[in-house]
């Protein structure tokens, strides 16, 4: 009895312990964009005097005037952002995964070879091919146009690795078998059947890339010069261009604008990532 006292007691330190620790954690986490919020409604000569405070300001509606005031457009700027950002998320889930469940549920000769070429792109840095991707967009007469920002989400190899290795885990081919002596073709069976299966992996690719894809800033400016066509980056970078005097509260309140929208999308499938984790617990 005094051992399993024992026992008992120490498990208790040990989970008071681990619940300190992400308690810390979690408050290490929010801090940042909390401080953010709070910045965005202070002024200037406030936040040069405190830069860290946990106490709004009322220069809410102050900032947001200075900020129309300049070159940053929250509507123009977040429906291009959007449609960047959706259109590369959807092109890069859709092909990578079909180009996974080729991988997987095909047989021929060339497919690791296939695999291994894919691969061998993850270690070329993208900074590589930035001048010659500049180049050949000039000549098809692509600048100044979204499609440069979205069509290359096609050939995304870090996604068909992680979408191939999930198939590998969780697929068992004799659905798809199944399904093709009952006649279904291909298409069908990946829109209707391998899809719904890779949605808890959907969801947590979809956030990486729908992140990535929003706070993109050096390709777009470097392809986007008619401010109509500004993401919201762009916009809240150019607000430290003022040769007289930053206002900061203004670029705290458009950098929150900009990270709203990545907490909507993140607790929109969240049910998604924990639907994975409790998919990947269970064996049969």
């Amino acid at each position: 009895m005094i051992s399993l006292a024992k026992y008992r007691h120490t498990q208790n330190i040990y989970k008071t312990i681990i619940y300190i620790v992400c308690i810390f954690l979690s408050i290490l986490s929010i801090f940042p964009f909390l401080t953010m919020a709070v910045n965005a409604t202070r002024g200037t000569y406030e936040i040069q005097q405190s830069a860290v405070s946990l106490i709004p300001s009322t220069h809410l509606i102050k900032n947001f005037q200075i900020l129309m005031g300049k070159s940053f457009n929250p509507l123009i700027g977040f429906m291009n952002s959007v449609i960047i950002a959706v259109g590369a998320t959807v092109c890069a889930l859709y092909f990578s995964s079909l180009t996974a469940y080729g991988l997987v549920a095909f047989e021929w000769k060339l497919r690791r070879i296939f695999f291994t070429f894919i691969m061998l792109f993850l270690m070329l840095p993208v900074q590589v091919f930035t001048i010659g991707f500049y180049q050949f967009i000039y000549q098809i007469h692509w600048t100044n146009s979204y499609w440069p920002l979205i069509v290359p989400a096609i050939a995304s190899p870090a996604i068909v690795f992680f979408m191939r290795q999930y198939l590998l885990a969780t697929l068992s081919i004799d659905i798809v078998n199944s399904a093709r002596i009952d006649g279904a073709n291909e298409y069908y069976i990946f829109n209707m059947i391998i899809l719904p299966i890779m949605k808890p992996a959907l969801a947590v690719q979809g956030i990486f890339i729908f992140v990535f894809n929003w706070n993109q800033l050096f390709l777009p400016l470097v392809l986007l010069t008619d401010s109509k066509m500004y993401t919201m980056p762009i916009m809240a970078s150019l607000l430290r261009g003022d040769i007289y005097r930053t206002e900061f509260g203004a670029v705290y309140l458009a950098l929150a604008l900009t990270v709203l929208p990545l907490f909507i999308v993140y607790f929109f499938l969240s049910k998604y990532i924990i639907a994975g984790v409790a998919l990947g617990a269970i064996k049969e």
